[in-house]
């Protein structure tokens, strides 16, 4: 994923545009950077590694390194951005959040066309920010190349660009599957993929881009470039596992989300009588924790946290290239609190249910501690198909999907002509789905959300919501 955040303002912007960055760090891991303008200097950059340490502690000098009255920054799970780049538009530096699947054929059909090149990074691989650009390029305003750039890219690209004279140019992606909000005071406005950056800093929220939107921002206005298109595909997992708590997206709160989500999750518990004799509720921290608040504040069962998560000087767990070295430091991390483990028949709702990797290494640890029973709930459906707009499962082959890999062991290809069955737990394959992770994992049972759960508890309809991971529709 990645997070983008921006301030077009009457005065030096970069302790708000520092700290506006910074509240985009549940977003990504690999790297931070930050671009800004000032009258006198021109455009400045800088980008870091933030895999490591987090983006404050890279960042910490900038003040006496840059200034600026505008400024963009990033944080990124891919490129290295922003890029300072000079073309027929004029200098820019640009961000760009999202995923390009087509990247090799438009580098090669660009090559071939225009016989330039590009600056190519380890391995030979090309920065997909220059490649936006260079696409973009092609075109004689920022706005009509953003344009075209979406049209020829398969996948998603949601932009912040900062011009030679502090404008900066917002562009939300083509369909809308990431948000692009607008915030304002006294001084000027700021942008952002979360409204409570900005509101924290003193902006009050102005409204939100629509899918497609291009506006052009500057200290005094907020100027359409480019209206918004019909089709609108939020993400749907905004709100079951990578927003941020204090999110609101189309006037949704995220934490507000999920404790209506495990309300609909423990209610259909309590209709088919499922862990009925549960000791304690709890959430696999950090994002299934209201999931499950929802869950034991509808249910009655006492909610509990029987391991805490040791997390002021462990890493976060999903870092490490390896593995292996992830499992290890997600163990590692874990904490048990005896007296709510000890015998106790436990449920635990997670956010989803991925890979199952680092489920497994948690379950086996609970049992390790005493734990008599424990029962699994997932807060979203069963995920089927790899996400192709925002790569947020991180998955490079569907097959890498638990769902996915025991139909093929319970059925083999064919299966996959079903998925719709086996998504559905009251049907003949869901119920083999789910029993058949039960032996794998030990779990005591297993419920997924329902898809007319998840968009339920979203409350948006379900034409405005992007759920290809779960149906494949797109």
């Amino acid at each position: 994923m990645g997070g983008y955040f921006g301030i077009a303002s009457k005065r030096d912007c970069m302790t708000d545009v520092f700290f506006g960055i910074d509240y985009h760090s549940h977003l990504g891991t690999k790297r931070g950077g930050l671009a800004s303008y000032d009258p006198k200097i021109g455009l400045q950059r800088k980008i870091h590694s933030i895999e490591n340490s987090p983006f404050r502690t890279k960042f910490e000098n900038v003040f006496s390194e840059m200034c600026g009255t505008s400024a963009i920054g990033c944080i990124s799970d891919t490129f290295p951005q922003p890029l300072l780049l000079r073309s027929k538009l004029g200098s820019y530096a640009i961000c760009v959040t999202g995923v390009i699947n087509n990247m090799d054929d438009l580098i090669e059909s660009y090559l071939q066309v225009t016989g330039a090149h590009f600056d190519a990074m380890t391995g030979g691989k090309v920065n997909g920010v220059e490649l936006f650009a260079a696409l973009m390029d092609h075109k004689n305003t920022f706005a009509e190349g953003i344009r075209y750039a979406q049209e020829l890219i398969d996948g998603t690209a949601s932009v912040l660009i900062l011009r030679e004279d502090g404008a900066i140019i917002a562009a939300r992606d083509k369909y809308g599957r990431l948000p692009v909000q607008i915030g304002k005071n006294a001084d000027g406005y700021a942008v952002s993929f979360e409204s409570f950056a900005y509101m924290k800093l003193g902006y009050e929220h102005v409204r939100e881009l629509g899918p497609g939107e291009i506006v052009m921002i500057t200290p005094d206005a907020v100027i359409s470039l480019a209206g918004p298109g019909e089709k609108k595909r939020i993400c749907s997992f905004l709100w079951s596992y990578y927003g941020y708590p204090t999110s609101t997206y189309e006037g949704v709160n995220v934490e507000a989300m999920r404790y209506r989500n495990g309300e609909i999750l423990a209610k259909s518990d309590m209709e088919s009588h499922n862990a009925d004799n549960v000791d304690y509720v709890g959430g696999v921290p950090d994002s299934g924790t209201p999931h499950a608040i929802g869950y034991s504040n509808k249910s009655h069962k006492p909610f509990a946290r029987a391991f805490i998560k040791y997390t002021p000087t462990w890493s976060r767990s999903f870092m490490p290239s390896n593995q292996t070295d992830r499992n290890k430091i997600a163990k590692m991390k874990q904490i048990p609190v005896h007296d709510l483990i000890t015998d106790k028949e436990l449920l635990f709702v997670d956010d989803s249910i991925v890979r199952g990797t680092q489920l497994r290494e948690t379950v086996e640890f609970l049992y390790e501690n005493g734990a008599k029973a424990v029962h699994m709930r997932s807060a979203c459906p069963p995920i089927m198909y790899g996400c192709k707009f925002l790569n947020f499962s991180r998955a490079t082959s569907d097959m890498e999907l638990i769902a996915r890999r025991v139909i093929m062991e319970l059925e083999g290809e064919e299966g996959f002509d079903h998925i719709k069955e086996y998504s559905d737990g009251k049907t003949e394959r869901g119920r083999a789905l789910r029993d058949a992770i039960c032996r794998k994992f030990n779990f005591a049972s297993l419920e997924f959300q329902t898809l007319q759960g998840i968009v339920e508890a979203i409350g948006l309809d379900k034409s405005e919501l992007c759920t290809y991971c779960w149906d494949g529709e797109e």
